[in-house]
This record gives C-alpha cells, structure tokens and sequence, in this order.
C-alpha cells in the first residue's frame, strides 16, 4: 500500500474528478475518495493503480484507502 502526501486540486477535465498533487509535481487521480476540498493539504493511503487508465487521463490512478490531514 501506497503513503503518499500532498495537496488536492480539483479538475474539471472530462466531467471532473479529484487530483493529489505531491511536493516533486507528481499527479495522482483520487478514486474512492468523498469529501474533498480543493487546496487541503492530506496524506493519502491506497493503492496506485498504474496500468488503470482514467477519464481525466492526468496520472496513475490512487484507489484511496484513507486521507488524513497533513500533519
């Protein structure tokens, strides 16, 4: 299981979906995530889906497990 932190952006790309933005610029897409605000900063548990392609298509697929606040 992946640890990863950064901050969630939203995109309205292909009907919108949910991004976690890392410090090196790494671009996850959130799925199973509820709840989300855009500029939080969070740690994010889950499994990186890389062969899984999204709608968004802006970067692996992070199947969320858990988010917490960045501490």
């Amino acid at each position: 299981m992946a640890k990863l932190s950064g901050t969630i952006q939203r995109s309205d790309l292909e009907g919108g979906h949910w991004l976690l933005v890392t410090a090196k610029g790494e671009q996850y897409q959130l799925v199973g995530a509820k709840d989300l605000r855009a500029g939080e900063a969070v740690t994010v548990e889950g499994t990186i889906e890389r062969g899984m392609m999204g709608i968004g298509m802006t970067g692996p697929t992070l199947k969320v497990k858990k988010i917490s606040p960045k501490k």
